[in-house]
């Protein structure tokens, strides 16, 4: 298996700069980022999920993720729904309002009191929703839950991984697109499985073909009905990849 990061959730704020709403969400999801979970969750950046940025794309798929949206045009949830995956969770800031009956916060780049209070509110659930995330076991090939048990020996790996924050701008989960039958298929983390068998001296052949298969197969979704496809597809790029770092 490939050394990929250890199972984190994803944070999308909506961050809409014409409410106050977009505000909280933005400064909520930095508290958990920095103070409440840290370790634990990353911050996706909308903006750059939205331009095209297939890493963090293929990082929502991968891990489960917490959409924050401050209003009912749920932008956060909609987009990563449309370009990855739908929401593991997802909340809305006005809701917690009413929830909680907290004044309309105001401000957009300095908050009212209700507006601290909100953030403070905002910030508590969606720590409380990474706790109950991290305790489900998660698919990374299907991109949803397989079943809502606990995992205690995740829960012992979130406790051992260093407490710093991350964003996961520019660091999302390496991918590339491979042409399979006149069509473009994107495959997760098949950078590094490529790179780990390299410097494992695994030459191209058949018994290194069966481990890249394998491997690539925990990542991804491979169809029985096209998997000689991939299989030759795969074997081409991984040969082509080998020549290229045997010429350097």
């Amino acid at each position: 298996m490939v050394d990929l990061p250890k199972r984190k959730v994803g944070i999308v704020a909506c961050s809409g700069e014409e409410l106050a709403e977009g505000t909280v969400t933005r400064l909520a999801a930095l508290k958990v980022l920095e103070q409440l979970k840290p370790g634990e969750t990353v911050t996706i950046c909308l903006p750059l999920f939205l331009a095209g940025g297939e890493g963090d794309r293929a990082f929502a798929k991968f891990y489960p993720t917490i959409a924050v949206d401050g209003c009912e045009l749920r932008c956060a949830a909609r987009a990563t729904e449309m370009y990855s995956s739908k929401p593991a969770a997802s909340l809305m800031v006005r809701d917690l309002i009413s929830e909680h009956g907290i004044a309309q916060p105001e401000g957009k780049r300095r908050l009212n009191t209700a507006g601290l209070q909100l953030v403070d509110v905002t910030a508590e659930r969606i720590a409380g929703l990474v706790d109950e995330l991290l305790k489900k076991q998660w698919s990374r090939r299907e991109g949803s839950f397989v079943e809502a048990q606990a995992i205690p020996v995740l829960q012992a790996e979130v406790a051992e991984t260093e407490k710093v924050a991350t964003c996961s701008c520019g660091s999302g989960i390496p991918i590339q697109k491979v042409s399979i039958s006149g069509q473009e298929v994107t495959f997760i983390a098949l950078p590094l499985i490529f790179q780990q068998l390299r410097e494992a001296g695994k030459a191209p052949n058949q018994a290194t073909l069966k481990e890249l298969m394998d491997t690539v197969k925990i990542y991804n979704l491979v169809p029985a009905k096209d998997e000689m496809a991939y299989v030759a597809a795969l074997a081409d790029e991984y040969a082509a990849y080998w020549a290229r770092e045997a010429a350097k």
